[in-house]
């Protein structure tokens, strides 16, 4: 038994209508809400196929149709058509990104709660904590008697501030000594684009001081080493106000997986070209089965920086928060070119 298109019609409406209303679809809601020009009858026979072929299930006996996880895919693969987010939401989006943000981490966090708030479902948003870019300025500052505090500024405004104990018998223009030395020779590098041969000058410039050198060059090597992806979860209370969440037990079971970053970053690394929808068992995790997980990854230049998602109960409205997060990511990935530059 194929799929053929009054078939197809007739599992688009009860998908439609399920996603909808949350409540099982009969024969006779399909006729009188989309007009597909045949009876009440010759649709529930066509029903009652979609079920044996699994595209459908009837919950208990008596009761219309739900979709099945097969046909959720069936749905998204060869029935849906992502929807453009209507000139309100992109104006709202626009709004968004175009007011000042002080950091990248600000304009994710911003694009987090616009999922939740555009989708009425649970956002995820990974973004890569960027590495540190070439050095700006070192400057060792005078303390107290026997400390000083070490500040590294690099590309992109990054800080990294930390008080050493310093040898006797150094003075504040020794301080300044060996400022201006790492400055003139490291300035615009990073510490990876630096050859030994400079190192072994910077040693020998500062001899008298090589235990300090020592461990502000240690400080740089921190500063150089990539740190792990940053996740922004938002909108959870919409996923808990879904009646498939009613349930005190699911509640419980999905909010065990929320307080897992590693898991949740995990289930976004797995992405691929363009969006990818994962529908129930296909996320690989008992935790959110009977959910769906929607990504897609936004970029910056050639290169990936992380990932935007939603999270909802598979009956999930897909058309709208696949154009919705198609239309976000070519956004967003704009605005970060905007910062960078």
């Amino acid at each position: 038994m194929t799929v053929d298109e009054r078939k197809k019609r007739i599992l688009w409406a009860v998908i439609q209508d399920y996603i909808s209303t949350a409540e099982p679809v009969g024969s006779r809601t399909v006729a009188r809400k989309y007009n597909l020009g045949i009876s009440p009858a010759t649709i529930r026979n066509e029903m009652a196929d979609l079920d044996e072929l699994g595209y459908l299930e009837q919950p208990y006996t008596s009761a219309g149709r739900i979709p099945s996880q097969q046909g959720y895919r069936y749905y998204v693969d060869h029935l849906m058509q992502p929807e453009t987010p209507v000139e309100e939401e992109k104006q709202l989006i626009r709004a968004n990104y175009q007011a000042k943000a002080k950091s990248i981490s600000e304009v994710i966090e911003r694009t987090g709660q616009l999922i939740s708030q555009l989708t009425s479902y649970a956002a995820l948003v990974s973004a890569p904590r960027p590495s540190r870019g070439p050095i700006r300025h070192v400057q060792l500052i005078t303390l107290e008697a026997g400390k000083a505090m070490v500040l590294i500024v690099s590309e992109p405004e990054t800080v990294q501030a930390r008080i050493i104990d310093l040898p006797e018998n150094i003075t504040p223009e020794d301080l300044d000594t060996i400022s201006g030395v790492l400055n003139a020779k490291i300035k615009g590098h990073k510490l990876t684009d630096i050859k030994i041969t400079l190192i072994r000058e910077i040693y020998m410039e500062l001899l008298r001081h090589k235990a300090v050198v020592e461990y502000i060059i240690e400080l740089i090597e921190d500063s150089e080493t990539p740190e792990d992806e940053k996740l922004y979860l938002g909108g959870v209370i919409n996923i808990l106000n879904q009646p498939e969440f009613r349930n005190a037990e699911k509640v419980k079971t999905l909010l065990s997986l929320l307080e897992q970053e590693d898991l949740l970053s995990s289930l976004l690394a797995e992405q691929d070209e363009g969006i990818t929808v994962r529908i129930g068992d296909e996320c690989k995790c008992d935790i959110i089965r009977g959910c769906s997980l929607v990504s897609a990854k936004y970029i910056l230049g050639e290169r990936v920086q992380g990932t935007l998602a939603v999270l909802g109960p598979s009956r999930m409205q897909y058309a709208r928060v696949t154009g919705l997060l198609d239309y976000l990511t070519r956004n967003l990935s704009q605005v970060l070119e905007k910062l960078y530059k």
